[in-house]
């Protein structure tokens, strides 16, 4: 079935605009609630605008209307989700709130289930600047008799990615020369596609899905070797891969998951990011596409609009060019 009145609080970027094109290709009538500062959404959906933090702004674009489903993408202040989820209560068939694993308490080892500990969150806060307690915060504040799914996603990739993981290595890789690459190659990761995010959202919302997920693949849905031979790949590039041990990149001084974006150590604090229980959402009808399919489709939207500027300081600083001196051992550049 399609045909839903949704309502996509966000809807230009990443996330939100993953579900605006999922939900156009359905047949879906689309609505977009945005400040307005990324541009319009994709066209055919009705754009409107408004700042989160103003309450009486959002009412006033939101009207007298209903929807059938709404998602909110918010990652900011935990108060604007309640505003906004209060001034829709009795007008939404169904809410889904995109959340996140961060929301875990750290470390929270491996197979993290939806049930483990999370951090504090207060769903009437105003401040944004721990990610975790905002996001957390943001699932605290969907009203109770509200009909809501809570996707607490993983990494989260594919075309239109902002915190510039993916688009990193896609770039990074395309510009040629030796690259360092952290091994070992065959490292199991786990990630979901935004658009498989929107595709088996729009359908939970369809048959009433309701509950908290890990909206992730199954570990191991590809390796670090295998996807970024497949940046190599895809990009055409002459640029050699170079591999180096967790080991070198301890003794670099370079940071996993950040300077290195995606990639983990195998050991340590950082190792379980990629060992996420999925298995409910994936028995509630979560597929993920193939790790080649997402790493060619994010180099043809990169070619074709360009490198996007950073939503968010999330992603940490990146491999620069002294980092990488370090990994190869060679000379810092002057």
């Amino acid at each position: 079935m399609a045909d839903m009145r949704l309502l996509v609080l966000g809807g230009t970027h990443h996330v939100g605009r993953a579900f605006v094109e999922e939900a156009l290709a359905r047949g879906d009538a689309v609505t977009t609630l945005t400040s307005g500062r990324s541009g319009p959404p994709a066209d055919g959906a009705e754009a409107r605008y408004a700042d989160r933090h103003d309450p009486a702004a959002v009412a006033s674009a939101l009207g007298d209307d209903t929807w059938d489903a709404v998602v909110d993408t918010w990652s900011h202040a935990p108060v604007a989700v309640r505003t906004t989820a209060e001034l829709l209560r009795g007008r939404v068939g169904h809410l889904t709130y995109i959340s996140t694993v961060s929301v875990y308490t750290w470390p929270f080892g491996p197979g993290v289930i939806e049930s483990a500990p999370v951090v504090a969150g207060d769903p009437d806060s105003t401040e944004s600047s721990d990610y975790a307690a905002a996001k957390r915060g943001g699932e605290l504040a969907i009203p109770d008799d509200v009909p809501a799914l809570v996707a607490r996603a993983g990494l989260i990739l594919g075309p239109y990615e902002n915190v510039g993981r993916l688009p990193f290595w896609l770039t990074r890789i395309s510009e040629g020369g030796r690259v360092p690459c952290p091994g070992p190659q065959d490292r199991p990761l786990q990630y979901v596609d935004a658009r498989d995010i929107a595709r088996w959202v729009l359908g939970a919302a369809e048959r009433g899905v309701t509950g908290v997920l890990n909206t992730v693949s199954e570990p191991g849905h590809t390796t670090i070797g295998a996807l970024l031979e497949e940046c190599h790949r895809v990009t055409g590039s002459n640029a050699e891969l170079v591999w180096v041990t967790p080991e070198q990149v301890e003794a670099a001084g370079v940071e996993p998951w950040t300077e290195l974006p995606i990639w983990v150590p195998p050991t340590g604090d950082l190792a379980d990011l990629h060992a996420i229980d999925s298995s409910a959402a994936r028995a509630a009808g979560l597929t993920c596409r193939p790790m080649e399919e997402t790493v060619a489709d994010t180099w043809a939207w990169l070619r074709r609009e360009g490198v996007p500027e950073r939503a968010t300081d999330r992603g940490g600083a990146v491999l620069g060019p002294a980092a990488e001196a370090r990994l190869l051992g060679e000379p810092s550049p002057g």
